[in-house]
């Protein structure tokens, strides 16, 4: 959706082009799009339909009505509606695309790369359409013409000539610099649709601290288990009051239900972009946290309104915003080294500690028997429970290098989506390794998944996406987490926590040091045994896992970023 003149609305344009001529099917498709865009799934469905009752079967307003059954939640729906799209119109290569978006979450993985081929094949020259291909056949591990994809996707982000989705380029091979380019031109197609807020009145410097934090993930989620404790022990530091907009509906989860004790959630599920951004400037919230940046459920469009005076990317999303409406990224020094600020769009505000916070209020229930998850008795486990698309054919190949160099070890994964496992067994026979010594493990509640960790002798950790939440889990069970930090935010996250927790010895330097240490402690059962007692202890007494001195850390420098902001000074780096 394109905007004119500043302040000007296309959904104006298009409801008055309807109301000229409202027999004219296109001119609702049109508006539907505009609707759609501004978040508003009820208006762009009611638009859709209405098209569809003046050219019934007509494609474009098929594959708006998917879109809006799609936003709203009606996946089985919206397949149907885009499935019927495609039938009319199989030459429609944005027809395949939504179709493709549609099916992953309905769990049809291999006809969803199916649509997604479909679409490439049909504009090849697109690095749009290559860049979802790309990001699919990761989740899939169906790893044809990765490196072309991967290349075609990479040159056309360096020459800023498509909006990739910049949380996929994650995955890649790329720099910092290149990551911050893909932010950028994301970020400057969201400026031209959306039209800011007036500038918010500046609160006195005895006011209240009012902290706001958005996010779909506010309930039984990665974000909400990393919170949740922070939450709870913020609660109890006076000063800064939180508020929780939550653009995902309640699940009934013990998680949904602790936040909800622990600070004052706003349910935003649902609402156009505008009224989100309205219940925050009503809310009046000083420094606002984007908990999901340019992650799948994220709403930028709500922070381009500049619903605060002072906004915030932290946690969700392990890279740049490239926006210029986000002043902070909130990091610590070893995920975010001085040598990649100058590829931070944001200023950087770094923490004393590990800039994650964990759910240290959760209990690690007895772990099941070896026999019950397929493991052998008596074999040395390796895991890695990232999720698929981080599995990539360098992350597999180096941990097949471990399993040559001990014999009795296997595996552990997490299973993939369609036929994910199947193609890495095909891989490691391939490799000369028995697909036997790989198992797979289906996704579990997040109870059971920690018991099932505590099994685990070592975690193997990919790159160039590293474990973020699923290591602070494994080190929480007590499975140490071996890898090998990079050079982007993504690729720190691990190390990280390693260091913090006093364990900078398992940040290996390179691929071989990091094999070699894999290979050295499968071999020695002494020497394992020995490092994860050591973790124990330090999980014990280190500041990692301290949620009260995260929550005084965290109050220090949001109180620090809204004070400059109140002195009507401009944003400026921070360390503490």
């Amino acid at each position: 959706m394109q905007r004119g003149p500043a302040g000007h609305d296309p959904r104006n344009d298009a409801r008055e082009a309807t109301a000229r001529d409202p027999d004219n099917a296109m001119a609702w498709i049109v508006l539907a799009e505009c609707e759609l865009d501004a978040g508003d799934a009820s208006a762009g469905e009611a638009a859709a339909r209405r098209a569809l009752a003046l050219a019934p079967g007509h494609p474009e307003a098929l594959a708006r009505l998917g879109r809006a059954q799609w936003m709203s939640g009606d996946h089985a729906e919206a397949a149907g509606s885009l499935r019927a799209a495609a039938r009319h119109a199989p030459d429609h290569p944005g027809i395949a695309v939504w179709l493709g978006h549609v099916l992953e979450d309905i769990g049809e993985a291999e006809a969803a790369s199916d649509a997604y081929a479909r679409a490439y094949a049909l504009a090849p020259g697109e690095p749009q359409l290559a860049a979802y291909l790309l990001a699919w056949r990761r989740k899939l591990c169906d790893w044809r013409d990765l490196d072309a994809l991967s290349t075609q996707v990479r040159a056309a982000v360096r020459e800023g000539h498509a909006a990739v989705e910049p949380f996929a380029f994650l995955s890649e091979d790329a720099t910092a610099a290149e990551q911050l380019r893909c932010a950028r031109v994301s970020a400057a197609q969201v400026a031209r649709q959306v039209r800011p807020m007036p500038p918010t009145t500046v609160q006195g410097e005895g006011s209240p601290l009012r902290a706001g934090f958005l996010s779909n993930g506010f309930g039984a989620h990665p974000t909400g288990l990393l919170t949740v404790a922070f939450f709870e022990a913020l609660r109890g530091h006076g000063g800064v009051d939180a508020h929780l907009f939550a653009l995902n509906g309640d699940d009934g989860s013990v998680v949904r239900r602790r936040l909800g004790q622990a600070t004052t959630l706003h349910d935003v599920a649902t609402l156009p972009h505008a009224q989100v951004a309205a219940r925050i400037r009503d809310a009046r919230i000083d420094v606002l946290f984007d908990l999901r940046g340019w992650g799948g459920g994220g709403v930028p469009a709500v922070l381009a309104m500049r619903p605060a005076p002072v906004q915030v990317n932290w946690l969700a999303y392990p890279g740049t915003s490239g926006a210029p409406w986000i002043d902070y990224v909130l990091a610590d020094a070893f995920v975010l080294p001085e040598s990649l600020a100058p590829h931070f769009s944001e200023h950087v505000a770094r923490l004393p500690r590990c800039f994650q916070p964990s759910d240290t209020a959760r209990a690690l229930p007895a772990p099941p028997t070896r026999a019950e998850c397929g493991l052998p008795e008596r074999a040395v486990v390796f895991c890695c429970f990232n999720n698929s698309y981080k599995t990539n054919p360098a992350t597999f190949r180096r941990a097949l290098d471990v399993l040559h160099r001990v014999p009795d070890g296997v595996l552990w994964l997490l299973s993939g989506p369609g036929h994910a496992d199947d193609r890495l067994r095909q891989a490691a026979r391939d490799a000369g390794i028995e697909p036997r010594r790989l198992v797979f493990m289906a996704k579990q509640p997040h109870a059971a998944y920690l018991a099932r960790l505590q099994l685990a002798d070592l975690f193997l950790d990919s790159n160039p996406y590293n474990a973020h939440t699923t290591a602070s889990d494994a080190l929480w069970a007590g499975c140490p987490v071996l890898t090998r930090p990079g050079d982007t935010f993504a690729a720190r996250v691990a190390g990280s926590l390693n260091h913090h927790l006093g364990l900078g010895e398992l940040n290996a330097g390179d691929d071989r040091a990091y094999v070699e240490l894999a290979a050295r402690l499968g071999n020695d059962r002494p020497a394992l045994a020995a490092l994860r007692r050591r973790l124990l202890d330090r999980k014990a007494d280190a500041g990692l896992f301290d949620m009260h001195g995260f929550a005084r850390d965290f109050a220090e420098i949001v109180g620090r970023m809204a004070a400059r902001q109140r002195q009507g000074l401009p944003p400026a780096p921070f360390d503490s």
